[in-house]
């Protein structure tokens, strides 16, 4: 079994990883992907889990609204459908307040489903004989998400802009499969086993996830079905009797 070698148990850095430290934490973070790397963010006394929290947050918060804000430009520019600025001002202004008011609570929807996430993350972790923490992997986890959240928020509103939707989806796929092996290497660093174990940890919960979510789809779709295919005879039925 592969087993976690050589990485201090102490950080090799005084450099604050609290909240006036977030930023060299996540250049750290995403430019440095070794175990080592994350030993030395989460063994820091500001390591905190409410740091976590707070940028998950602001991260979504920010997101919520620039992303809603390029859209809009895409909108009133003409891309999507949208020929000309004629009658859209009064859409583009009521859109802008209501993702201003919406984006706290989508922040705070986001940091219940991270906290949740990590949770279970970590908890398949113990399953696989890990000794880390809690408070340490969501850190780590929250060190690697948060970044990468900034950098995808730029790049889903182009996907409604043909051919530049190729791209943006390829530089997607990349940063999201980048984002799983940091998230791995973290969960490696944080509870000192292999590789194997640290790969499940963060696939295996995203599989079951997937596949509960499948099976209640698809359990829905079959005891609606009847309900839904009887609405559609009831339409077709009303578009034949009409002369």
């Amino acid at each position: 079994m592969d087993q976690f070698e050589n990485v201090p148990v102490t950080p090799s850095s005084s450099q604050p990883s609290g909240p006036a430290g977030w930023l060299p934490v996540w250049i750290k973070a995403v430019t440095q992907p070794k175990e080592q790397t994350f030993v030395d963010i989460t063994e820091h006394p500001d390591a905190l889990p409410k740091t976590a929290y707070l940028w998950v947050f602001l991260a979504t918060t920010l997101s919520t609204i620039v992303t809603g804000l390029i859209q809009m430009v895409l909108v009133a520019a003409g891309v999507g459908g949208q020929s000309s600025f004629e009658g859209v001002g009064s859409v583009l202004g009521g859109s802008l307040i209501s993702i201003i008011c919406a984006s706290p609570f989508a922040g705070l929807i986001s940091v219940l489903f991270f906290a949740l996430g990590v949770a279970i993350m970590q908890w398949v972790a113990k399953l696989f004989g890990g000794t880390g923490t809690y408070d340490k992997l969501v850190y780590a986890i929250a060190a690697i998400s948060v970044p990468v959240s900034l950098v995808s928020m730029f790049l889903a509103p182009f996907s409604a802009v043909p051919y530049l939707n190729i791209c943006t989806g390829l530089l997607g796929l990349g940063l999201t499969l980048y984002a799983i092996f940091l998230e791995i290497t973290a969960v490696k660093a944080v509870n000192r086993f292999g590789w194997g174990q640290a790969a499940g940890s963060v696939l295996l919960p995203v599989v079951v996830i997937g596949f509960v979510c499948g099976c209640i789809v698809i359990g829905g779709l079959m005891v609606m079905g009847p309900v839904i295919g009887n609405v559609f005879s009831e339409i077709n039925q009303s578009l034949q009797s009409v002369p």
